[in-house]
């Protein structure tokens, strides 16, 4: 598997995709729609994953989209390798034109998030990593920065020190307060999308707990990236205790547990 190649072309249907994103979004009308969870569909989630799977066809790989059909577990636990998107992570924050949504493209291996995009329109920013390629940023100037691996430290530890707490702007709820309360001292920080975990990759922040539904798509390509930094996303258990394994991807349920990334 050439993962340096595979990772050029995900990383270039990520700005594709960002292209369709940013001329809906600079347009007046967002085409708007209610998918049957209730969770907002608008044209340039539909005009992302067209241009990604274009882009991704040449890959000869499957791919499951939040915005695809529906593939059912039967046809999809025979995949070995496959790419997991999410078109537009954040589409709430897009509809608020808070600029924290972001494109997220996966390489998925038996399971393992091996490689991952994560492209964030309005800040022309695009994070990517892998475990055979290292971590970068690259900005819209096309400047690369190399994000380093940082000591990794215990929830234990970090409860003495004043930690860092990312949390969701549009998914904040008791689960998450209480936990963050549990903190003696902490500073929180407000992120949307995937972009919670990048403020973690950068070390701008310390843990991301989330206590309400996510799906596999949403965290694929993010945990790819910090697990290119050696950092874990954590299943973590109704009463918050953390348990020692890894989000599992391409389940039967695409819904993930609870978790908090450190």
């Amino acid at each position: 598997m050439n993962y340096p190649s595979l990772l050029d072309t995900a990383k270039k249907a990520a700005l594709a995709a960002g292209e369709e994103i940013m001329a809906i979004y600079n347009s007046a009308d967002f085409g708007i729609e209610q998918k049957a969870d209730d969770s907002p569909l608008t044209k340039a989630d539909k005009n992302a994953h067209l241009a990604i799977v274009e882009i991704l066809e040449a890959t000869k790989l499957p791919v499951l989209s939040e915005e695809g059909r529906a593939i059912p577990f039967e046809e999809r636990q025979h995949w070995t390798t496959f790419w997991m998107i999410d078109p537009l992570d954040g589409t709430k924050e897009f509809i608020k034109r808070n600029g924290e949504f972001t494109v997220n493209i996966a390489l998925i291996e038996e399971g393992n998030p091996i490689l991952g995009v994560v492209y964030a329109p309005v800040l022309d920013t695009l994070y990517y990593g892998g475990t055979s390629v290292g971590c970068s940023k690259m900005k819209v100037d096309n400047s690369e920065l190399d994000l380093p691996k940082r000591a990794i430290e215990s929830i234990d530890e970090l409860k003495l020190k004043n930690v860092r707490i990312v949390a969701s702007r549009s998914h904040q709820n008791q689960a998450t307060e209480d936990y963050i309360n549990s903190f003696a001292s902490h500073e929180l920080v407000s992120m949307g999308s995937s972009l919670k975990f990048m403020v973690l990759a950068e070390g701008n922040a310390d843990v991301y707990p989330r206590f309400a539904p996510t799906m596999e798509w949403d965290t694929a390509a993010a945990d790819a990236v910090l697990r290119s930094l050696g950092y874990s996303v954590f299943k973590v258990s109704e009463n918050t205790e953390i348990s020692q394994s890894s989000i599992d991807y391409n389940k039967e349920n695409l819904l993930n547990p609870y978790f908090i990334a450190y």
